[in-house]
């Protein structure tokens, strides 16, 4: 699974680059994408020097934390690739002003981004927009602060239009735990006030056997069980 995600992800590198000269990719955080990204560097002729990096949330840590989504990306292929360095735009949540924070990055953000890259938590999250949460109601700001997670932490995250508006969006789940979570999204009642990861509906999704276990059947969205 990891290989066939990394994979597309470099073809939607090349084909964005090929269409329009650059590409913009945001990247999350987890495990199931960490080992994506770290089958990209082997990978041949990605134009990784017309790439400019993006991230879809972060908690309130330190880029050298543990925790941080930042350093999981440098550590796992940012640090091997020829991307330079002042096109790898980090989300800075150890500030004190997370609000600010927030309009910074915002600022920064293209007005649609090529490729954004999800995860899906067994609540049905995605990024860092939580069932029931405020965030999943912004229409004015493309990125806010707020609380989420276990443990309750503070954290940075895009907003539901960053992804209605992304160009190319791949979704990766592994696990059983994730099942019931990627059945809501993919098949269930639209409600993404319950299920947040709906809002990837329309993109490509792909999945490990015991995460797509619940699934009732192909349809909508391309979800491919590795």
């Amino acid at each position: 699974m990891a290989g066939r995600a990394a994979g597309w992800i470099a073809d939607a590198i090349r084909k964005t680059v090929r269409d329009k000269g650059t590409c913009t990719l945001a990247l999350s955080g987890g495990s199931t994408p960490r080992q994506a990204y770290q089958r990209l560097p082997a990978l041949p002729v990605v134009p990784w020097s017309q790439v400019e990096i993006f991230f879809c949330d972060e908690r309130a840590v330190p880029p050298e934390s543990p925790d941080s989504n930042f350093r999981m990306a440098q550590e796992a292929f940012l640090s091997q690739v020829p991307i330079p360095m002042a096109k790898v735009h980090r989300m800075t949540a150890e500030l004190d002003d997370l609000t600010t924070a927030a309009r910074d990055y915002e600022a920064l953000l293209p007005a649609t981004l090529d490729v954004l890259l999800l995860g899906i938590g067994p609540d049905g999250h995605t990024a860092s927009l939580f069932p029931h949460a405020p965030a999943l109601l912004e229409r004015e700001h493309r990125v806010v602060r707020v609380v989420g997670g276990e443990p309750l932490v503070q954290r940075l995250t895009i907003t539901p239009p960053v992804i209605q508006h992304a160009v190319r969006v791949l979704v990766l789940a592994t696990g059983t735990d994730k099942a019931d979570a990627v059945a809501r999204a993919l098949e269930g009642p639209e409600d993404v006030e319950s299920v947040p990861a709906q809002l990837a509906r329309g993109g490509t999704w792909i999945l490990d056997r015991a995460a797509a276990r619940s699934l009732r059947g192909a349809g909508g969205p391309e979800a491919t069980p590795s």
